[in-house]
Order: C-alpha cells, then sequence, then structure tokens
C-alpha cells in the first residue's frame, strides 16, 4: 500500500510483488480492493499496482476533472510518471477502468507491453443500460444513488451477479464514498457514445502492435458477450458461467489466464 500524487491530488496504490510493473485499473463502483485475489497470486512473478481511480476508495476527487477520453489519458500518464515507470508494463482494465487505460495505451503505446481487457465498452455504437440511464438523468440518478447501500447492492448483485462474494460487496460499499458517488455520476454523464468516434478506430488500431487479450465474463447483464470479440485481441477467453466482475468473481482462473498471456 502506498500514496503518490497525481495532478495535485493523492491516489491511494495497492503495491504487491517485484518483477515487470503490472497495472490494475478498477471501474464503478470498486476500488483497488477488485484485484485483490489477482494480485495475490501474479505479484509472486509480478510488481502489481492497483489504484484507486480519482474520487473512488481512498484516491482524492479531481474537483475540476471533465470527463473526457482525453483527460482520462492525460491522468494515466501522469500516474505512470509519478510512479516513475520507466520500463513498459502489463495494462489490465475493468468497466470505467478501461476508458482511463486504454485511452492511454493510445496515446503512449510505446508505454504499454501487453492489454487485458475485462468486461468494460469502448464503441460508439454501445447503448447504455437501464441501472446507467437511470444515474444519466438527473434528479432520478442522484436520488438512486443517495439511497444506495449495501442490502440494495446486495440485491443487484444477487440478480445480476451471484457470484460475487458477500465480502466483496460490503468492502466495496465500505469504500463507496460520497465524493465516488460524485465521481460516478461524472464518469456516467461525462461519457457519451460519440466519445468513442475515431478512439475506437484507434484502439484496434493498437490491439494490432501490442500484444492483447480479453477475458470476458459471458453473463454480463451491462456489456453482452458479443462486444469481447470487438477489440480486435490475438486471445478471447468467453467466461460461460462468470458476470460482469470475472477479478472477484473468478480470481483464479483470472490470474492463470493473465499470467501465461503476460508470460
Amino acid at each position: 500500500m502506498m500514496n503518490t500524487t497525481v495532478q495535485n491530488a493523492t491516489v491511494y496504490l495497492l503495491d504487491q510483488g517485484a518483477g515487470t510493473p503490472t497495472l490494475f485499473l478498477h471501474g464503478n463502483p470498486d476500488s483497488a480492493e477488485l484485484w485483490s485475489d489477482v494480485m495475490a497470486v501474479m505479484s509472486k512473478q509480478y510488481r502489481c499496482l492497483a489504484p484507486d481511480l480519482p474520487g473512488y476508495g481512498r484516491s482524492a476527487p479531481l474537483p475540476d476533472f471533465k470527463v473526457a477520453l482525453e483527460n482520462e489519458a492525460r491522468w494515466m500518464a501522469d500516474l505512470v510518471d509519478a510512479l516513475a515507470l520507466s520500463e513498459p508494463l502489463n495494462l489490465v482494465v475493468h468497466d470505467f477502468g478501461g476508458h482511463f487505460g486504454l485511452a492511454w495505451a493510445i496515446r503512449q503505446p510505446e508505454r504499454v507491453r501487453r492489454i487485458a481487457i475485462m468486461n468494460t465498452n469502448f464503441f460508439s455504437d454501445y447503448r447504455w443500460h437501464r441501472l446507467a440511464r437511470i444515474l444519466r438523468t438527473p434528479l432520478l440518478g442522484d436520488l438512486g444513488l443517495a439511497l444506495f447501500n449495501e442490502a440494495q447492492y446486495t440485491r443487484q448483485l444477487q440478480r445480476d451477479a451471484p457470484k460475487v462474494p458477500a465480502s466483496h460487496i460490503q468492502r466495496t460499499i465500505q469504500l463507496y464514498s460520497p465524493a465516488a458517488k460524485k465521481m460516478t455520476l461524472q464518469l456516467y454523464r461525462g461519457t457519451n457514445a460519440q466519445s468513442f468516434i475515431g478512439w475506437e478506430d484507434d484502439l484496434r488500431g493498437l490491439t494490432q502492435r501490442v500484444p492483447t487479450c480479453v477475458i470476458w465474463g459471458d453473463r454480463d447483464p451491462y456489456v453482452a458477450a458479443a462486444w469481447a470479440d470487438r477489440f480486435g485481441a490475438q486471445v478471447v477467453h468467453h467466461l460461460p458461467e462468470v458476470s460482469h466482475w470475472p477479478p472477484v468473481e473468478a480470481p483464479q482462473e483470472v490470474a492463470q489466464k493473465l499470467l501465461a498471456f503476460f508470460g
């Protein structure tokens, strides 16, 4: 565990192991804890780094942050600089972490060794799922997050992702602060289909140059299994019994697939 400073704000990171740096990026409503079980395996061979994204978990918010892929890429570049990571790193992304990480990899491909993508969107023809549409709606989304609690999240995941452990749900809610809720609304409302026009083509160009794999929970009700094959990855693993959160639903399987691909 460590703290660093990025764009004048504190960023909390899990930092475990030694070897080739491997950077793990979470999404909403998670934190770096999403990767704990995967990192416990991988840190025997790699230096595993997992930050809390701005405003999430134990990282400070960025009051003036404007949601845009260019700004997310810049934040990532500043994070990698702050960590003094000089050699190309392995990049692992999930959910909104995919926006930050993949945008950065497009802008600075020379700093990326290999890429692993899990259950995220980076395409202009994607349409928001029902919960996202609620969050994107002023007042309704604000009210929904104000009432969001462990019991509600447990009910949601019993329906959408029953393999997510109760311990992970509890820890997620503990770290889901008012700042994280505010950042959630910023991300959902600031990310539109047109945000990815041009970027999606650049991503497919990137995945032809940088070795890329996809590990996808096929039971994801938010980003369907068909999207896994859209990234142009050389390797695509479909996990038929897993939903949106492969790192906590099947951490051992995910870790072994990452080790095989990065090795």
